[in-house]
């Protein structure tokens, strides 16, 4: 297992439509999902899609039952960890909620963003199972979250332009205040 390298806004790749995984689940692919798994749990995430770490295709993990603090190595993180291999959204509601975001790729930043409460996603899991659920609450908006990024969408751009241009000011300055931590720990 492997920590990879995060990308940060307004890195290309993060803008980028991800492909579908096409060949099945393979071991290299499990390996990609377990790395991601071990990146997220480095960085205190509860979600990661591929295109955070530079891969451009339809994957993503999370786990919002994890452990979390910087007291809990890494290792010790693991809750209910799920994998969405070509996850596809097939319904959603109609309620919506606003939940505070923040992303690995958008680091230091946060924002409340509005998404529907519930969907329904169909994708393939860890052993390339199809596989349908329906969530709500914080899973709901962590998948909605990570799929944005297989979109090629950062939770930031569901903000006005006013709030979205001053939060990526924010980050710019983050990014160089923070540039040296930032490269030490694999951020670019």
């Amino acid at each position: 297992m492997a920590v990879l390298k995060i990308y940060v806004a307004p890195h290309p790749v993060l803008k980028k439509k991800a492909e579908p995984v096409a060949g099945g689940v393979t071991k290299d692919l499990r390996k990609l999902l377990d790395d991601m798994l071990d990146t997220m749990y480095a960085y205190d995430g509860v979600g990661l899609a591929a295109p955070q770490v530079g891969v451009s295709k339809r994957i993503l993990v999370l786990d919002i039952h994890q452990l979390k603090g910087d007291d809990v190595p890494p290792a010790e993180k693991r809750g209910e960890p799920q994998y969405f291999i070509n996850p596809e959204i097939v319904w959603s509601s109609a309620d919506l909620r606003i939940y505070n975001e923040g992303c690995l790729s958008v680091p230091g930043q946060y924002a409340d963003v509005t998404r529907p409460d519930k969907v329904r996603v169909k994708y393939l899991d860890y052993h390339g199972k199809a596989q349908e659920i329906e969530a709500d609450g914080l899973l709901a908006t962590v998948l909605q979250h990570e799929m944005d990024h297989l979109n090629g969408v950062l939770f930031v751009d569901h903000l006005s332009t006013l709030k979205r241009d001053m939060l990526m000011r924010k980050l710019k300055k983050f990014t160089k205040d923070n540039e040296e931590d930032m490269a030490k720990n694999h951020i670019l």
